[in-house]
């Protein structure tokens, strides 16, 4: 098959390069700065002959977007509304105009569209969608809507003859460097890995090796469409996840922080702390309605395994993919 991944050169579009080729099909990534073979340019704004590669590719699979791993000012979240709405339209548009079009298109998503909520978990079905929570800071809930309308640039696009279906993806776990789960395991290792503001909140994950595996099982289904959560079955609390993460790194302590600590470390690493404190409860509930069948369901065994590999990449000499930490999006 000829995939096609626009914005493909952050964490996610890393892992899914070098799964996907690694399989025998021909990918092309479409970039702002292209650097390397099978790399085109594009501005994830406007026509050009970039859209030539999708004429006639098998999938396309849009990870554009301004990675989240920012502060949230004013002026990031609308670049992270425009990047993702705009690029999505331009795709849209490509995918209408082409004389064969593909038969599927997989947009990226993020789980941060479900409420902050510690009751239940989120599914498809039955799952709140936020921004109207009570007792929590008033830019959350630009964070859902920037999600809704990236979610909504798709379901706008008229592409009859391509099935659409948006990735609702909690936190891709690689050991890539410099991907989220590097910078975790790098915390962890300081002896900054325990709770966070009480630990409470929920933190939703997926193994990067079933994230490849429910991407390749939503581009062969061609009867599902719309919204689908790429979350492992079982979230925790971040207190949980954090003591598993401690235990598979054998790092006995982690020092809790408060609320205010959180924010003075995110400051210092130019994030935001609703990446820490939001209650991400999510769960995949088509996936596993469908059939799909996670080889890392729990965290500690898929924690165990990151890690492993994670200290494999850095024992041959720091090899390791460089990737945007924290991106829900592939890159630009």
């Amino acid at each position: 098959m000829k995939i096609v991944i626009p914005g493909g050169t952050g964490q996610v579009g890393a892992v899914l390069k070098r799964a996907l080729s690694g399989a025998g099909h021909e990918v092309v990534v479409l970039t702002r700065r292209p650097t390397r073979d099978g790399e085109v340019r594009w501005d994830g704004e406007t026509w050009g002959p970039w859209a030539g590669e999708i004429d006639g590719s098998d999938v396309v699979i849009n990870l554009a977007g301004r990675s989240v791993s920012c502060r949230y000012t004013p002026a990031n979240l609308q670049a992270m509304m425009d990047s993702r709405v705009h690029s999505t339209e331009i795709v849209g548009e490509a995918i209408a105009n082409a004389a064969r079009p593909p038969r599927v298109w997989l947009q990226m998503s993020t789980a941060t569209v479900y409420a902050h909520r510690f009751d239940a978990p989120n599914d498809e079905a039955t799952g709140r969608i936020g921004g109207s929570e009570p007792d929590v800071p008033d830019y959350w809930s630009y964070s859902v809507e920037i999600a809704r309308a990236w979610e909504r640039a798709q379901e706008e696009a008229r592409t009859p003859h391509t099935r659409k279906v948006a990735l609702r993806s909690a936190m891709v776990m690689s050991p890539d460097r410099g991907g989220v789960f590097d910078v975790l395991l790098g915390l962890a290792r300081l002896g900054l890995g325990g709770p966070v503001a009480g630990g409470g909140q929920y933190v939703s994950w997926i193994h990067d090796r079933d994230f490849v595996r429910a991407v390749e099982f939503l581009i062969e289904r061609d009867d599902l469409v719309g919204p689908v959560n790429l979350a492992a079955p079982e979230p925790l609390p971040q207190r949980a996840f954090m003591r598993a993460l401690r235990s598979a790194s054998r790092v006995p302590v982690g020092l809790p922080a408060t609320r205010w600590m959180a924010e003075l470390g995110a400051f210092a690493l130019r994030s935001d702390t609703e990446l820490l404190l939001k209650s991400r409860r999510v769960v995949p509930g088509r996936l596993l309605a469908e059939g799909f069948d996670f080889t890392h369901p729990t965290w500690p065994e898929a924690a165990d395994d990151l890690v492993r590999r994670h200290r494999r990449e850095r024992r041959r000499g720091g090899a390791g993919i460089r990737a945007s930490s924290g991106s829900s999006a592939g890159g630009a």
